[in-house]
């Protein structure tokens, strides 16, 4: 059974999917098929991801037949197999798209505590602790959100749940290193990130480290996410390979992501205090 830790991590992943749902509950089955900043997806290819990545994490828990297929699919089509399943997804009607996202992670969120301390879940890398898993649910529902978010025109306010993505964005380091056929630097990097509200400070890594990573943890989870272009962000870069690391972060698995251009403004996305959703 899972531990108090975890527990808390999955009741944040299910604050945040809320929030999210929130957002998409009332619209118009016209604007479920607004652009998004990722190219070729609406509003409804984004929810439809998320629900078919949960139906993917539900398998892995408790259907290793079904999640061997989906692997199966995964690496005959790996360059095709997550646009196949959103668009599946995105024909449907919205209502019953987001009926299925709802009743998918309302599942996912009764299977992961129940599962033995330790476990590890095959995935589409390499297997997954339960922790990890919600972990990474809870990466991509913030980042899809802040897809569906900018579609919308709306400016979410950030949270403490950052934390979990900041974590990520942290760890997989020399993950983005690796996709871009970079040897990662030997050392450590010291990253301290601003947490929302401004009232506490989030760090990584030893204190000595030479190369630093300093600013917001939003512009932080964002550019992780390659939901914002490095230079829209408030981040600050100390040594030359901080710098790179940035220009390369990549929190979600697969090949390099393209991320972001920069805004046509010139001004940044990020926002030190954005403005509560409607």
């Amino acid at each position: 059974m899972a531990g108090p830790e975890i527990i808390t991590l999955i009741d944040d992943l299910r604050d945040e999917s809320a929030e999210l749902d929130a957002l998409v509950a009332g619209l118009p089955p016209g604007r479920w098929a607004l652009g998004t900043p990722a190219a070729g997806w609406t509003v409804a290819h984004q929810i439809a991801h998320l629900a078919w990545t949960d139906r993917a994490a539900l398998a892995a828990a408790r259907d290793p037949d079904e999640f061997r297929a989906m692997l199966t699919h995964a690496r005959e089509a790996p360059f095709g197999f997550v646009d196949e399943g959103a668009e599946r997804g995105a024909a449907q009607p919205p209502e019953v798209l987001l009926d299925e996202w709802r009743r998918g992670r309302e599942e996912l969120r009764r299977v992961l505590p129940a599962l033995p301390a330790g476990v590890r879940m095959p995935w589409f890398g390499p297997p997954m602790s339960v922790g990890g898993v919600a972990s990474g649910r809870l990466m991509e529902t913030w980042a899809h959100g802040q897809d569906v978010a900018d579609a919308l025109g709306v400016r979410r306010a950030p949270t403490a749940r950052l934390r979990h993505v900041a974590r990520i964005g942290v760890r997989t380091r020399d993950f983005a290193y690796a996709v871009h056929r970079l040897a990662p630097p030997a050392g450590e990097f010291r990253v301290e990130l601003t947490a929302p509200g401004g009232g506490e400070v989030w760090a990584y890594g030893p204190e000595d480290a030479a190369e630093r990573v300093t600013g917001p943890a939003l512009d932080f989870c964002l550019l992780a996410t390659q939901r914002v272009h490095r230079a829209d962000t408030a981040l600050v870069a100390e040594g030359a390979e901080a710098e790179r690391w940035l220009g390369i972060a990549q929190a979600f698995a697969g090949p390099p992501g393209a991320g972001r251009d920069p805004a046509p403004d010139g001004a940044a996305r990020t926002g030190a205090a954005p403005g509560e959703c409607p």
